[in-house]
Formats: structure tokens, C-alpha cells, sequence
């Protein structure tokens, strides 16, 4: 049996704390522009910014500098990897700026490529912070498990087109419904799993979770183990052992980044 284009990672905290920027100003004299932002991640290594790297965060911070002639600090709700989309990302950023969110939202969209678009601008509390602030955070993992992809899907899934025992992978996926230890899935840090679903769509299968945070790689981990189940290598009863366990092992491989993408953020 095929198990083609999963991997193990070592596992790596995603929860880092948040850029202090704006200590030395009186935020009071500031506005707080809150960005609902999609995008198409396959081009990019991943949200936050990097040194001679192309990403979500880097691009739209020059073309936020370009617009309003000052360094803007970004924080998001969350830090997607490399390859990884998003319908509903939410970041915040302050500035003294005199332009509307209409005349902000179409000045963003002019100067970033077209599989970054902004959503929405809007005027925030200032209180508000993107992480910080969020109730939860909604993925959605697609696999797609037809013979065939269709070109015009095959950036957004991952392809799977092998038997799997569906029912007992469904069973698995309500195992992650909790508030627990998730070191078995990435670096170790105590989480709570509201929805953790998987779904038949006839040729596709979705995997959507919501949680009050979020490890590196740890839905698309959670989707290697899934796929385990249904490959028959690891029955459902067998995750609580793995929480025990509190350590990676090869039945928990991560699932390419193309399938998994950020749905929403709860506030």
C-alpha cells in the first residue's frame, strides 16, 4: 500500500508570543485596522516573514509601507506554514493613518499579487489583538480520494486515491475532541479540541477541527494519524495510548501542507 508524500517532523512550537513594537507609543493616538485576508499558499513559505523568503506577512507589510509611507508590524491570529491557504485569516496592525477602510481595502488589493487578497478592513477596538483576542481558530483538511484530481483542485487537496476503512477513520477523529496534552502531534503544550469531524463526500473526505490554539504541523499530524487508521495500521481505540505516549512516532506522519487551510477565526 502506497502512503506517497507524507512525512515526520520534528516537532516545533507555533505558538510564539507576539512583537512589542508598539510599547514606547500611546496607542490611544492610534487607529487599530483589523485585515480579513485569503490566500492561495502554494507559492509561499508560509505566513510569517522571512529573510529572502517570499511570504503572506513580508508581502503585505511592504505593500501596507507603500501605501502609508511608514513600517507596519502585522500580528496575525495565526502563523500558516509553507504551502498552507487561507479563506479567513485575521491580522491587526496600528497606524495614525487618515485614509477610510474602503480607500485602504482597494489600495491593498491594487498593490498585492492576486492570490493575496484583503477581504475586509475595519476599524477595531484598541484592545483588539488578532491572536490574542480569538476565541478559536477553524482547518479544514481536503483529501481527495478519486482516481483523478481535476487540475483546477489538485493545489487545494491531497491525493489519496487508496482504500480506507472511512467508518473507522470517522471514529478517530471524535478521539481529538478534547483538552489535552498534544506532544504526541507536535511540541508539547496543553490544547483543547472543540469539533474535531471527518466527512465522506463521496470522492473527498474533509477534516474540519476547531481549537483554542494551534502547534506547527499539528492538523496536518492529526491527518497522517487519521489516514493511518483507515489504512488499518492503527485502530481508533489506539489514540488515547498515542496522548500517553506524549512523543511523535511513525504513526503520526505529517500530511502535505496543500490540503489544509485556515477556514476562520473566532472572536
Amino acid at each position: 500500500m502506497k502512503f506517497e508524500n507524507l512525512e515526520i517532523n520534528q516537532p516545533n512550537s507555533d505558538l510564539n508570543k507576539e512583537d512589542q513594537d508598539y510599547q514606547h507609543l500611546d496607542l490611544s493616538l492610534l487607529k487599530n485596522f483589523k485585515l480579513t485576508i485569503a490566500y492561495d499558499g502554494t507559492d509561499y513559505h508560509g505566513w510569517q516573514r522571512q529573510p529572502g523568503q517570499k511570504t503572506i506577512q513580508g508581502l503585505t507589510e511592504e505593500a501596507l509601507r507603500k501605501i502609508l509611507g511608514q513600517k507596519i508590524n502585522l500580528q496575525a491570529a495565526g502563523r500558516t506554514d509553507a504551502g498552507v491557504h487561507a479563506l479567513g485569516q485575521v491580522a491587526n496592525f496600528r497606524s495614525d493613518s487618515r485614509l477610510t477602510e474602503e480607500e485602504l481595502l482597494r489600495a491593498l488589493n491594487t498593490k498585492l499579487p492576486f492570490d493575496i487578497r484583503i477581504l475586509s478592513v475595519e476599524l477595531a477596538s484598541p484592545d483588539f489583538q488578532a491572536r490574542k483576542s480569538a476565541w478559536s481558530k477553524v482547518y479544514r483538511y481536503r483529501i481527495k480520494i478519486s482516481p483523478i484530481v481535476s487540475p483546477f483542485e489538485y493545489r487545494y487537496v491531497f491525493h489519496y486515491p487508496y482504500s480506507l476503512d472511512l467508518k473507522a477513520m470517522e471514529q478517530a477523529a471524535l478521539c481529538f475532541e478534547r483538552e489535552d496534552d498534544f506532544s504526541a502531534f507536535s511540541s508539547g503544550n496543553y490544547l483543547k479540541i472543540f469539533q474535531s469531524r471527518l466527512e465522506n463526500w463521496g470522492d473527498e473526505l474533509i477534516y474540519t477541527v476547531e481549537a483554542n490554539g494551534f502547534l506547527r504541523s499539528m492538523v496536518r499530524t492529526i491527518t497522517g494519524t487519521l489516514i493511518m487508521v483507515g489504512r488499518g495500521r492503527l485502530k481508533p481505540e489506539e489514540i488515547d495510548h498515542l496522548f500517553r505516549q506524549k512523543k511523535r512516532t511513525l504513526f503520526s506522519p505529517t500530511a502535505p501542507a496543500r490540503g489544509l487551510c485556515l477556514v476562520r477565526v473566532n472572536y
